[in-house]
């Protein structure tokens, strides 16, 4: 665990001195924090965090500049084997080299809490996904809540707003669509974050009304692109005789 503590403690001192961003930056110049997870199932507060990455993207330093915390954690509960099939974790391995929760998850809290102090967005694939799962193990564990109105970058919602393609929108998918070239395998939480990262420099490129988005802008746009998709996909369930989806972002 001796790793993990050491690049922590290097993120922590990045975002310490990091300038505190304009709400006028534009989203292809902005810092940001990327953040993913890998759990023991998919529902936030009855399932946990087992591995999470946080990565800091310079934009004009790339990815050769990223500062990086991995965390390996012992969730006290067992992994769900589809989950395990699909994250490689299992409850040996995490009970022998997982960190305890409460301080692992308090410290992933406080980064990002710092990064939100200074505006720098935290970028995640689906994102409600990470929040509420980080959101449940920091209520399970009594620990200190996320900020209140997080900064927050979903590269999937943006995505599905001004790509009109078909087919899978999986990360994997989405990387392959935009032409990044992953930093390991998929389903590696610091895999895929660095993947996830990498998708705002070519999506704004190719889009320049992502390009143009600023801080003040970002999560009033990711809203309503969220409630356009979430309309048009359940017309097209109507018609197929299925359930509404009635979830919300953030």
């Amino acid at each position: 665990m001796a790793l993990m503590t050491a690049s922590s403690d290097a993120l922590d001192a990045a975002l310490s001195a990091a300038p505190e961003q304009s709400k006028d930056t534009a989203l292809p110049d902005s810092l940001l924090l990327g953040f993913d997870t890998e759990t023991t199932g998919t529902y936030a507060g009855r399932d946990a965090i087992v591995s999470a990455t946080l990565v800091l993207r310079d934009p004009s330093a790339g990815y050769a500049g990223d500062t990086v915390g991995e965390w390996v954690i012992n969730p006290h509960r067992p992994m769900n084997p589809r989950a395990s099939a699909v994250n490689g974790f299992t409850d040996e391995f995490l009970a022998e080299h997982g960190e305890e929760p409460q301080e692992a998850i308090a410290r992933i809290a406080q980064l990002i809490e710092t990064a939100q102090s200074k505006r720098i967005p935290l970028l995640a694939y689906n994102a409600p996904f990470d929040v509420r799962m980080l959101e449940g193990d920091l209520r399970r564990w009594k620990l200190t809540t996320l900020p209140s109105g997080l900064l927050v970058v979903d590269p999937l919602v943006i995505d599905r707003a001004i790509s009109k393609r078909s087919g899978k929108r999986t990360l994997e998918y989405t990387t392959e669509y935009y032409g990044v070239d992953p930093h390991g395998d998929f389903h590696d939480a610091t895999a895929d974050t660095t993947a996830a990262v990498d998708l705002i420099a070519p999506i704004s490129t190719l889009y320049p009304q992502v390009g143009h988005l600023t801080l003040a802008e970002l999560m009033d746009w990711q809203r309503n692109a969220h409630a356009a998709w979430r309309d048009n996909f359940n017309a097209w369930l109507e018609r197929k005789g299925r359930q509404p989806v009635r979830d919300t972002w953030l």
